[in-house]
């Protein structure tokens, strides 16, 4: 009994460091672009997140004075255009971007 005992002691220590040595999931990656973190110039300048505002935010790229604003995100200008950069239109936003891949 006593044999058995100090056994299964000795299988329970040996087994549970790879127990808690199981990988736990990745977490899912960032998006490449965000309408939080991502400043309005650097989408300015990719093609094809250019484009993504264009559709979304028409006119918004083409204003006189959209240089001013190239070194924020779209969620820090959102308090300055809060008409056109409503929290519905930067979920479009960000929705499309989710889809760009970063540019290498």
């Amino acid at each position: 009994m006593k044999t058995a005992l100090i056994a299964a002691s000795l299988l329970l220590t040996t087994a549970a460091p790879h127990v808690a040595m199981a990988q736990a999931p990745a977490a899912a990656p960032a998006p490449a672009y965000s309408v939080e973190t991502t400043d309005i110039g650097t989408l300015l300048d990719n093609p094809a997140t250019k484009a993504v505002l264009d559709k979304n935010l028409p006119g918004f790229t083409a204003n006189p004075q959209i240089d001013m604003a190239r070194s924020m995100t779209l969620k820090g200008v959102q308090q300055y255009a809060a008409d056109t950069l409503t929290d519905a239109a930067l979920a479009k936003v960000q929705a499309d971007l989710n889809k760009i891949p970063a540019k290498k």
